[in-house]
């Protein structure tokens, strides 16, 4: 009985123990939601209003760019994936990482080559343990990026783009080794899968199309198990019933074109990295909370049982007691 006793007073212990852990974490990551909401708003407005000039631009017939228009048959499309750099996230990283597989497989399916670009070392270890090449990885800022941190990967996707498949992009190792060394094929569109903030509550892994440019369709596809594709405003933000706007170009168009789409694709990828770092804190912070809670049914749970080994362990002495007497008393009888 003792040795029992003994056992449940350590798992209460080391219960408590990964309690004050997970409670900790639990409030650091709910510190953390607040600021990431307010940078994910005060990017929004920036990257809407790009978006929508370009789409807008979509149907002039006078602006060609593989970028903004996209190339005829394309055949190969890049991926990027915004993942996590730590774990205890619930199911954050998993969900993003099914649905970039979903689409890649949709893809796939159309005909189409896929490159995968990765951002988060949970991502990378997912790819790099089943031996799937990476033609790009990033990792070490997912929970509070900067501007900065999506420059590599927007560079890295806008050379392969303007590349296309017709042409090759050359890659040399970076200092992270995210990249393998030697010669890729460029690639003809691009797809951002990260996961959305709605709320605290909810969050949602989306695959938005960032180029070509979308001016007429959901920037959202639907998955296989038939999630219905979002309804309302198209990639540009913008209604396709109301007027287009007219724009006047100072200088030429082409070389402004030029100029704005790479800052288009970084605006974007670096919107899917705030809402990514809002969602894995809210996320971890519902893991987390889920976690005390479920150390403190443990607690609740082992502090009974080892009451009982305890309540045991005095009846069992008292009856040996009990039994001691009665012998002694016995003997002093025959005597």
């Amino acid at each position: 009985m003792g040795a029992q006793l003994r056992v449940y007073r350590r798992r209460i212990s080391a219960t408590q123990s990964t309690r004050k852990i997970t409670k900790a974490m639990e409030l650091i990551a709910a510190s953390r939601i607040a600021k990431a909401q307010q940078r994910m708003k005060a990017a929004r407005p920036y990257a809407d209003e790009l978006s929508r000039a370009l789409a807008a631009l979509t149907d002039e017939t006078s602006l060609r760019h593989p970028m903004l228009n996209g190339v005829e048959n394309p055949r190969r499309a890049g991926i990027l994936l915004v993942t996590s750099d730590r774990g205890l996230a619930g199911g954050y990283n998993a969900n993003a990482i099914r649905r970039a597989n979903d689409l890649a497989a949709q893809l796939e399916g159309d005909g189409k080559e896929v490159e995968r670009y990765v951002i988060g070392r949970k991502g990378v270890a997912y790819f790099r343990f089943r031996n799937i090449d990476l033609a790009g990885a990033w990792t070490g800022f997912s929970e509070q990026p900067n501007f900065t941190d999506a420059r590599g990967a927007t560079e890295a996707v806008v050379f392969a783009l303007e590349a296309t498949s017709e042409g090759t992009v050359k890659v040399s190792e970076d200092e992270s080794g995210g990249r393998a060394a030697g010669e890729r094929a460029g690639i003809d569109e691009l797809w951002v899968v990260y996961t959305r903030f709605v709320n605290s509550v909810s969050q949602t892994p989306r695959a938005v199309q960032v180029s070509p440019v979308q001016s007429d369709q959901d920037d959202d596809v639907s998955t296989d198990d038939g999630e219905d594709r979002e309804q309302g405003q198209d990639a540009s933000g913008s209604d396709d019933d109301g007027p287009k706007p007219l724009y006047e170009f100072e200088p030429e168009p082409g070389k402004l074109i030029e100029a704005l789409l790479p800052r288009y694709i970084s605006s974007r990828i670096f919107s899917a990295l705030l809402e990514s770092a809002a969602s894995e804190s809210a996320a971890r912070r519902r893991a987390m909370k889920s976690a005390s809670d479920n150390a403190t049914d443990l607690i609740k749970t082992y502090t009974r049982l080892a009451n009982q080994a305890r309540q045991a362990e005095i009846t069992q002495e008292i009856s040996e007691i009990v039994g001691g007497a009665d012998a002694l008393a016995s003997a002093g009888a025959e005597d």
